[in-house]
């Protein structure tokens, strides 16, 4: 009996496999990526053989933080009950209002500002009271 229950795993692999389009019939890759995306999630077999207990986690947690938001729960509720960080619910708020979830690292790369360095060409050294001396602790100014 464990043969066939074998045999049955491998079929319906290569079989769900399958259904997977070749990437070359696709004018870019991300719309491969969404047709393929559309035939796993229909397949729950393969979404299961595919998603890691993490990552499951992290949708179930994502889809009951918008469901406390669609019922008006605060965040402190939502906290309470969930066990996630407020930066975790607002993200998942913004996935609402932007109508898609997007990781910390895409949003680096799009909407993070980035630092502005100054030159440092018009900086007043200041004025050093005393007597410069060097000592093996650094240098000093002793005053007169």
């Amino acid at each position: 009996m464990p043969k066939k229950e074998n045999n049955k795993k491998e079929n319906i692999s290569i079989e769900k496999l399958e259904m997977i389009s070749s990437i070359d019939e696709y004018s870019s890759r991300k719309k491969w990526e969404e047709v393929c995306w559309r035939k796993i999630i229909k397949s729950k077999r393969l979404l299961r053989l595919i998603i890691a207990s993490r990552e499951r986690h992290n949708l179930v947690m994502r889809a009951a933080i918008i469901k406390g938001l669609v019922f008006g729960r605060s965040y402190k509720q939502i906290e309470e009950e969930l066990f996630v960080s407020p930066q975790t619910i607002s993200v998942v708020k913004k996935a609402i209002i932007e109508n898609g979830y997007k990781s910390y690292l895409e949003r680096s790369k799009k909407e993070r500002k980035k630092k502005v360095y100054t030159t440092g060409g018009n900086k007043i050294k200041p004025k050093h009271l005393g007597e410069f001396r060097r000592t093996k602790y650094g240098k000093i100014y002793l005053p007169f």
